[in-house]
């Protein structure tokens, strides 16, 4: 059996329907048997020589030519609800009409509506045959304009089904007028996140510590068959006109179809973790672009809503030779990345015609790639002075990256942006007047979403200085529940706008659902000015002591009307899953969970009202403990929803809390450590998940142990003994 946690299970699961504003519903298609569907209609596309695309854009890529990064074919058609597809009568007098599009192939399929007049009422869903769907789409998902363009869907096979009430009958205009076949796998549901150079910084990591405002600015643009970068800007008026400023390389047709995903950045530093896609904004007008300066700047359909928590960025039109730019990317449309530069850039031309730019002599750290295209670089004040056009830079040699200058994109930008002088600083639409003295607490990091078998934790926080005075000292309050604050007393040096991680020492907690928080208070001793910025919190699951519990869902044919959620018994959410693919009858779901003594509840929900049982299959749940004994089950009758509580007693070996003879030093450690416990029979060394990095026998009669660290990462671990019907955890920092 595995362990999972809700955390890892988030991280791995397609995003079905969270990829683009949509507006709830389900497809008639994937159970078109129930509704007298028959099979929609197929149109197979054109071949395409994948093998040929990818060599073609290695050799691109190799010699640096400019261009979005190509991911698919786009086949050009005009498919609409007059002369394509078929119609279909539906429930309650609903009209449903469907085509099916097949590229031979293809790992992901996407379409482009350039004509989507949707009526009140109407919705429009993309989805694959086995389950997975985009949508409903409605008249809200692209606000202003009358064309759309979708992220792709995995698979080679798409159905399209528009959702027609009698209220609306014969009023849809819908034409699909590009059908995209991806080669690659692109942003879709099987995006192989990291598919960029293995030199390329995640945004979370360090280096973009300094640079969290202008992160918030940039986007991913699917356009078509390729991506691109770019960056919500700042005007004079700081009033969140979306204006959005990216290549004029990337411009190829209307942008009214693209699609630009903000926030998608890995959590974690290293390894690169997926997260979530979904806050997208479909569509935009071309304002202005020019090869000059390979500039275009665009007005997105609707200004990014308050939770996608963006920020605008500000600029320099003067022309001054910057000390040191910072590059903020999508390379290979990978997840969102930061390169810097610590010399200044000098003056040259690129390409044919050839455009006035920045040279990017030498990444001293990152690098760019296909995908980068149209990203800005700030300077040391912040302020952005280009945006990317092309170059040789990847990386094998992070050199010669070339950008449009933004002082010469200047005349043509000022009608937009507003005549305001020389410079101009960002715009936070959802931040304050900056205080004299303000310390932050941002973020909460290495804390687990669940614990396994473990008692202790070892967080780290994030502390800014959000003040324009320098911060020299603070005092966090760090609580578990509602237990009084302790404070803990911070000393050092955080100029304005810089961060700091740090260790907030080691807490005891108990098996159950508990939240941490953490506050920054008397920022150099005095009171805060902005106290609505001091705290950060996280909830978090204990399992202490904890078994395996095994679930097993049977399902019937219909896996798409299937999902569920695991929560604990106060409704702290565990995991969630579903839908699965359509298919034979009894296909298995086998899952493994880590958890305490407790009670939890398994909710097994049918989207058709008829359970997962009998006329389609005979399916069902069982929830077992370690041992094999059933704790809850289900046969699969039941309409729209199924409950089933459990509860878990007497979990695991219980932990030795006084042990005559367990010692490790150093602590914090750098490249080892000597463990002392002469009882026991086994020493491990566990993450905070509970998941083994190390683990040794005990030979009889040894009673000191020699533990190498140098492969580990810097951060908070657990050194655990156990033999004899004991065992003991002692919890280890390690800084370098």
């Amino acid at each position: 059996m595995h362990r999972t946690s809700f955390l890892l299970a988030l991280l791995a699961a397609p995003l079905l329907t969270l990829a683009q504003p949509a507006f709830g519903g389900r497809p008639f298609g994937l159970s078109a048997p129930k509704h007298g569907l028959p099979a929609p209609v197929l149109v197979t596309m054109p071949e395409v020589d994948m093998a040929a695309r990818m060599a073609e854009d290695a050799l691109h890529a190799q010699q640096g030519r400019p261009g979005p990064a190509r991911f698919g074919t786009v086949h050009e058609t005009a498919f609409d609800l007059r002369h394509h597809g078929s119609w279909h009568a539906g429930p309650n007098g609903m009209r449903i009409w469907q085509l099916a599009l097949h590229c031979p192939g293809a790992v992901a399929v996407g379409v482009t509506f350039t004509e989507f007049r949707i009526p009140e009422g109407v919705r429009v869903f993309l989805y694959d045959p086995q389950g997975p769907y985009r949508g409903g789409f409605t008249a809200a998902s692209a606000p202003g304009i009358h064309s759309l363009g979708t992220l792709p869907l995995a698979g080679s096979t798409v159905v399209v089904e528009v959702q027609e009430p009698a209220s609306a009958a014969g009023l849809t205009r819908l034409t699909i007028g590009e059908v995209v076949h991806a080669y690659r796998d692109p942003f879709g549901g099987a995006k192989g996140f990291g598919d960029s150079g293995a030199c390329n910084i995640n945004v979370i990591c360090p280096d973009g510590d300094p640079w969290r405002d202008q992160i918030r600015s940039v986007a991913l643009i699917m356009a078509g068959g390729g991506s691109c970068t770019g960056q919500l800007l700042n005007n004079c008026a700081e009033d969140g006109t979306p204006y959005f400023l990216t290549a004029n390389h990337c411009v190829s047709g209307s942008t009214a179809n693209w699609v630009f995903v903000f926030n998608w950045d890995s959590p974690t530093c290293t390894p690169t973790n997926n997260a979530p896609d979904n806050q997208t904004v479909a569509g935009s007008t071309l304002l202005v672009n020019d090869p000059g300066t390979d500039v275009a700047l665009l007005e997105l359909s609707a200004a990014p809503p308050d939770s996608f928590n963006v920020f605008y960025s500000g600029w320099d039109n003067s022309g001054a030779f910057p000390d040191s730019v910072v590059g903020i990317h999508h390379p290979r449309g990978d997840i969102k990345k930061i390169s810097c530069d610590l010399d200044p850039p000098v003056q040259a031309t690129f390409g044919n015609p050839p455009a006035q730019c920045w040279q990017i002599q030498t990444w001293e750290h990152g690098t760019t790639e296909p995908g980068s295209s149209g990203s800005g670089i700030w300077d040391q004040n912040k302020r952005l002075v280009g945006q990317l056009f092309g170059g040789q830079a990847d990386c094998s040699n992070s050199v010669n990256d070339y950008y449009g200058r933004f002082d010469l994109s200047w005349p043509l930008l000022e009608p937009h942006l507003g005549s305001c002088g020389s410079t101009m600083d960002g715009w936070d639409p959802n931040g304050t007047v900056p205080s004299t003295n303000d310390a932050a607490v941002t973020a909460i990091f290495d804390l687990p979403e669940q614990l396994c078998g473990l008692d202790s934790i070892a967080p780290y926080v994030t502390l800014k200085n959000n003040g324009t005075a320098a911060l020299t000292s603070a005092t966090l309050l760090v609580s578990v529940d509602a237990s009084p604050p302790a404070s803990l007393p911070w000393n050092g040096l955080l100029q304005p706008g810089q961060t700091m991680n740090v260790p907030i020492g080691i807490l005891p907690v108990t098996n159950g659902t508990h939240t941490l928080t953490v506050a920054s208070s008397l920022p150099n001793g005095l009171p805060d000015g902005n106290p609505a910025n001091d705290g950060s919190s996280e909830e978090f699951l204990v399992a202490f002591p904890a078994q395996d519990v095994a679930i097993t869902l049977t399902l019937d044919a219909w896996g798409s009307e299937t999902t569920w959620t695991l929560t604990t018994d106060q409704g702290t959410a565990i995991d969630a899953g579903g839908p699965y693919a359509n298919g034979v009858p009894g296909q298995e779901v086998d899952l493994s969970y880590c958890l305490g003594d407790g009670c939890y509840l398994l909710t097994i929900e049918d989207v058709a009202g008829d359970g997962m049982c009998c006329a389609y299959g005979n399916g069902g749940v069982e929830v077992l403990d370690e041992d094999g004994a059933l704790l809850g089950g289900s046969d699969g009758t039941f309409t729209d929803l199924e409950e089933i509580p459990f509860c878990i007693t007497g979990t695991g070996l219980p932990e030795t809390h006084v042990s005559p003879t367990m010692r490790l030093w150093p602590n914090p450690a750098d490249q080892r450590i000597i463990v002392e416990c002469s009882w026991a029979e086994r020493i491990a060394l566990v993450d905070l998940t509970g998941r083994p990095l190390q683990v040794h026998a005990v030979p009889t009669g040894v009673a000191r142990h020699d533990l190498e660290l140098g492969t580990l990462a810097v951060g908070s671990y657990l050194v655990e003994c156990s033999g004899r019907g004991m065992r003991h955890t002692v919890p280890l920092l390690i800084q370098r």
